[in-house]
């Protein structure tokens, strides 16, 4: 390969990204698809580095992939603005808190029946009959 192209696999090494994940990405558009050398193999360059490396961050941040192509039109559109992002990762960090806020619910209600259990060797299991719906 020329100087600045590499292949999937150093692409996967540079980013930390797993070569199939990173083909899933070009088949749902994330990633453009790559020109590819005569004998079939994907050629990418720095971009593409940068690009994934940009997809991977998003994700480890916990934004969905359509969070992810929202924010990846403007960069590419090249007429965004910082408060165009911004208002992209409030919105996610409201969501985010709204998980937030339902784990600590689901904290509460699954300690709430841990609490009826007293762990005597009986048949009937309070956790168990909430689970079924019998409580």
């Amino acid at each position: 390969m020329r100087a600045g192209k590499i292949g999937i696999g150093e692409l996967s090494k540079r980013t930390g990204v797993n070569i199939e994940t990173i083909r899933y990405y070009e088949r749902i558009g994330v990633m453009p698809k790559p020109p590819r050398t005569d004998g079939g193999h994907r050629v990418y360059t720095e971009p593409d580095t940068r690009r994934l490396s940009f997809i991977s961050r998003s994700r480890q941040l916990g934004f969905s992939l359509d969070e992810i192509r929202a924010l990846l039109s403007l960069v590419d559109s090249d007429e965004y603005t910082c408060a165009d992002v911004r208002v992209l990762t409030l919105e996610h960090a409201a969501k985010i808190h709204k998980k937030i806020a339902d784990l600590k619910k689901l904290e509460r209600v699954l300690k709430d029946m841990a609490a009826q259990c007293h762990g005597d060797r009986v048949p009937d299991c309070p956790i168990v009959d909430a689970l079924m719906g019998d409580v």
